[in-house]
């Protein structure tokens, strides 16, 4: 079975779709860079085709397959907010948020021309048993992924479920609760290649990475992983024929191998806290952190073993890397934001940087991941505004779009000239 299901992962291409479709959380290609354009200004009166309102609390970006746009989020049954005492569950200094009320798990399919809701599904109903960050964190984070015949909605420790792009609930399957960093919460992207769905669980308790087959949810493999809590998404790639899944976390960076889940390589380096997904262009891998003791790791794929102090790391860089978001790499360029707001575009090669920690034209603060179009990034702040930054060596501010009272963590995601752009209330569709 497992030589089997290795053929036709090595058949796979690596992006999920071979469009514009927006699949999986970092795009068609896992870089962030969209295949077609979008706007480049905006308001509340201006160009939004739509706005629909979102229930409840999840910050999963969307995912657009064809016509169908498709998002997750986790509603209180209890409007009210009322706790028994015996209920409470583990909360930490930073984190504990919406801890302690029973939520229904919410997967929605909106018509993305018209923002019309198709269909709705509860896959569970549950009180979790930690909470979440307190500004930054939901119970809906993880983002899900689609092939075009299914969609992948991952609730970390409430589970994850297979439906049909109808809505129809073709499998399930549930984990063990997850102990995470200071009750921060949940939020690793469930990840789509080929016929295996990657789900990484490090945590501060026994941390582990599984792959399971996408049509029935059978575990594959599982490797133990000696790791704290990390929110950062495997990514699967091909060097030289060979394939591997390269996972970043704080005390090593480790490929795997994706059939078996063996260890191909592996190397110390990065810090704390490690959210931002992996890239890679010309045989380089590139993993950050940006919490203590913050670096930036460029990798030379194609030796196996440990990795750590050889000339296989090609170049380091701890100065503007990114606590939360992740980069966009396009053209060999690496374009690098800060939670506080500062942008730096460095040459992926040699890490050599364009500019480095360029200021925006406001103070703001930044969760979601920047995304790439048609030699644009788009920013989108906590404060409401979406900042359109030319690619390229030098730093220019194209537009500064506001969208009143609105707060965005999701990243954005584009599709065939359209923005989507969900926020803390709304979904918006964005198009001239």
């Amino acid at each position: 079975m497992r030589i089997v299901h290795f053929a036709v992962l090595l058949a796979a291409p690596l992006s999920v779709s071979a469009n514009d479709d927006w699949a999986q959380w970092r795009g068609p290609n896992n870089d962030g860079m969209a295949r077609g354009g979008a706007p480049v200004e905006w308001s509340d009166t201006r160009n939004v085709a739509w706005r629909v309102p979102i229930p409840g609390r999840g910050h999963s970006s969307p995912v657009v397959w064809g016509d169908k746009i498709f998002l997750t989020t986790a509603v209180p049954t209890d409007p009210s907010g009322n706790v028994e005492p015996s209920e409470q569950p583990r909360r930490g200094p930073g984190g504990g948020a919406g801890a302690g009320r029973e939520h229904r798990f919410l997967v929605l399919c909106l018509n993305r021309h018209t923002g019309e809701v198709l269909w709705e599904r509860v896959a569970t109903t549950a009180t979790p048993h930690e909470g979440y960050h307190q500004r930054y964190g939901s119970f809906a984070s993880n983002a899900p992924v689609t092939d075009g015949e299914h969609l992948y909605a991952f609730f970390g420790s409430r589970g994850l479920y297979c439906y049909d792009l109808e809505g129809r609930l073709v499998w399930e399957r549930r984990f063990p609760p997850m102990n995470m960093r200071l009750a921060f919460g949940e939020g690793v992207a469930v990840v789509l290649d080929g016929d295996f769905l990657y789900l990484k669980f490090d945590q501060e308790g026994a941390s582990y990475m599984v792959a399971l087959d996408k049509r029935t949810g059978d575990e594959i493999w599982r490797v133990e992983r000696d790791e704290p809590s990390s929110w950062s998404p495997p990514l699967v790639l091909t060097h030289n024929g060979v394939r591997q899944v390269v996972v970043s976390a704080s005390n090593k960076v480790q490929a795997y191998e994706p059939a078996s889940g063996r260890l191909i390589w592996e190397s110390g380096g990065l810090g704390t806290n490690v959210i931002p997904a992996p890239v890679t262009t010309d045989g380089l891998v590139f993993v950050m952190s940006g919490h203590r003791d913050p670096n930036l790791l460029a990798i030379r794929l194609g030796r196996e073993g440990d990795l750590t102090g050889t000339d296989s790391i090609v170049w380091t860089n701890n100065r503007g890397n990114a606590y939360t978001a992740s980069p966009v790499l396009h053209d060999k360029k690496l374009y690098i934001l800060t939670d506080s707001g500062m942008l730096s575009c460095l040459n992926a090669l040699t890490g050599e940087p364009y500019y480095q920690q360029r200021r925006l034209p406001n103070p703001y603060n930044f969760k979601a991941s920047p995304v790439g179009a048609d030699g644009r990034l788009y920013l989108a702040s906590e404060e409401g505004d979406v900042i359109v930054v030319a690619m390229g060596e030098e730093f220019e501010v194209l537009a500064v779009n506001t969208l009143t009272d609105q707060t965005f963590i999701a990243s954005p995601a584009i599709v065939g000239g359209s923005l989507y752009l969900r926020s803390q209330e709304a979904l918006y569709h964005i198009r001239e």
